[in-house]
């Protein structure tokens, strides 16, 4: 997936083009990850539609729910998806930086 440390520097172009794809890769890890939460509150926690896209977003992006929850499934549900979201959140920023990353400690390897 990426050069070795004896071949060149990946040019610009191809660089771009692979963080185009890592970008779509953490978009999806990030879009399964909203869609779990929104099917777990609309069905766990018996919201709306809207109200279970808002409230995974909230947590999603860790500012918090937006709606109370009533029964203890729910709460429970809340606190996994939480944590979940947090370690999300994580992997999809790892997906994001790893190209960045590789390519300034490459440098240090040419000769």
């Amino acid at each position: 997936m990426f050069e070795k440390k004896h071949q060149p520097v990946l040019p610009l172009q191809s660089f771009i083009h692979r963080m185009v794809r890592h970008f779509l890769v953490a978009m999806g890890i990030v879009g399964l990850g909203l869609g779990i939460g929104v099917l777990g509150y609309h069905y766990i926690g018996a919201l709306g539609w809207v109200d279970s896209i808002l409230n995974a977003s909230m947590i999603l992006a860790g500012m918090g729910p937006v709606d109370a929850l009533s029964s203890d499934a729910a709460k429970l549900f809340a606190a996994a998806y939480a944590l979940f979201s947090g370690v999300l959140f994580l992997i999809g920023m790892g997906v994001m930086v790893a190209p960045v990353l590789h390519r300034f400690l490459h440098h240090f390897h040419l000769d």
